[in-house]
């Protein structure tokens, strides 16, 4: 391990693992990137004094992102519970007992096919640029992808000029993965053990958040979806203190669970 990098090899390929190991008695802090990005995504976030002071950060690229290897099983991995999986085996590795997680993007889609997995251990989920979905009615309704940039990102073979557009306008955006899972809406409509926050940017180009706010959210956060204005797709990297703020509020909480 050097300087908290360390890699792990797993059913799912060789994973590139951050984790600050603070020793506490709080929830450690797993953070989960999207499709084609990685964990550097969150470098405010692992580099605020706040949070390296109170809870454990943990975040890893997936497999194919970053410096993480590609899946010697790509049909078994490359799916929201394939992720789910490994993330689960991660924090089992890593002996956590209890933890809170921000997914982004997929990394969200990711975090609540974890609820099920985890259950009392992930104490709360954090998500942002995400829409609970299943089936193509409920991604239609959940995501807008009459937008460019979202129908690129949905393509399997892109030109070197649709590559270029993506990178320049994305920073890291992120598609609704395709494969089978979990009925994510349901499963944040009906489990009473998690507490889940939504944050996005009220400016958010690939997500519909009208959608988001027709959720009968079992538990959610604040009692509402939170936009923040002026932002996009990534408010934590867009606005990082901003967006610290309201996730150390959310972190407090989770501790008095």
């Amino acid at each position: 391990m050097l300087d908290g990098h360390f890699t792990l090899q797993t059913e799912h390929g060789l994973i590139c693992i951050q984790d600050t190991d603070l020793k506490n008695d709080a929830p450690a802090l797993l953070l989960i990137h999207g499709n084609s990005s990685c964990s550097d995504i969150f470098k405010y976030i692992l580099s605020d004094p706040v949070f390296l002071s109170s809870w454990r950060l943990i975040t890893f690229d997936l497999p194919g992102h970053g410096a993480s290897s590609d899946s010697p099983v790509p049909k078994r991995t490359y799916t929201q519970r394939g992720y789910a999986d490994l993330a689960v085996e991660i924090l089992s590795h890593l002996s956590i007992s209890k933890v809170v997680v921000l997914g982004w993007s997929l990394g969200g889609h990711i975090g609540i096919e974890m609820i099920p997995l985890l259950g009392g251990l992930l104490k709360g989920l954090m998500i942002t640029g995400t829409p609970p979905s299943l089936g193509l009615e409920q991604t239609d309704e959940g995501f807008r992808f009459k937008n460019i940039h979202m129908g690129i990102a949905a393509k399997k073979d892109l030109s070197e000029e649709e590559v270029a557009l993506f990178a320049r306008n994305t920073a890291g955006e992120t598609a609704f993965a395709a494969g089978k899972g979990i009925d994510q809406r349901k499963v944040v409509e009906e489990e009473e053990g998690t507490v889940v926050a939504v944050v996005n940017g009220a400016e958010e180009p690939f997500v519909n958040l009208d959608y988001l706010d027709q959720i009968q959210w079992k538990r959610l956060w604040k009692g509402k979806c939170i936009r923040m204005e002026g932002l996009g797709h990534a408010p934590f990297w867009e606005k990082p203190k901003e967006f610290a703020g309201i996730l150390a509020d959310f972190m407090r909480d989770c501790e008095k669970l």
